[in-house]
């Protein structure tokens, strides 16, 4: 069964670690979702229950949703600077963006799970 407290305290480490990333764009990032996805596994296995596939479970999940989270935000401005500059067209670059987004938050969401097994292993 799925820990939603651990999965969103997972969501809020790797936002704040995301925005402290922006310092070193790449590899902050990346790490910013392994300690998301550190935070989630470790408090979903904190209590003994489960292991590294519960970690790595709620790992990928707060990963994925801080992703999907970030492509709505994106897909919305994309849609309303489209609409405004390029008339009711602007509607197919929010779609592209949302839908582009949200697979490249499910493949980045992969070092979350990453990050979730490790917090497992620890807890």
């Amino acid at each position: 069964m799925t820990d939603w407290r651990a999965v969103g305290i997972g969501f809020l480490v790797g936002v704040v670690a995301g925005l402290i990333a922006f310092a070193v764009p790449l590899i902050g990032h990346i790490g910013a979702g392994l300690v998301g996805g550190f935070a989630a596994g470790y408090v979903a296995c904190s209590d003994g229950r489960g292991g590294i596939g519960r970690g790595a479970w709620h790992g990928l999940l707060a990963g994925a949703i801080g992703g999907v989270v970030l492509a709505v935000l994106f897909a919305v401005l994309v849609l309303f600077a489209g609409v405004l500059i390029g008339g009711p067209a602007g509607v197919l670059g929010g779609a592209t963006v949302f839908v582009g987004g949200i697979v490249i938050a499910f493949v980045l969401a992969l070092d979350s799970a990453i990050g979730g097994a490790v917090g497992a292993l620890v807890a």
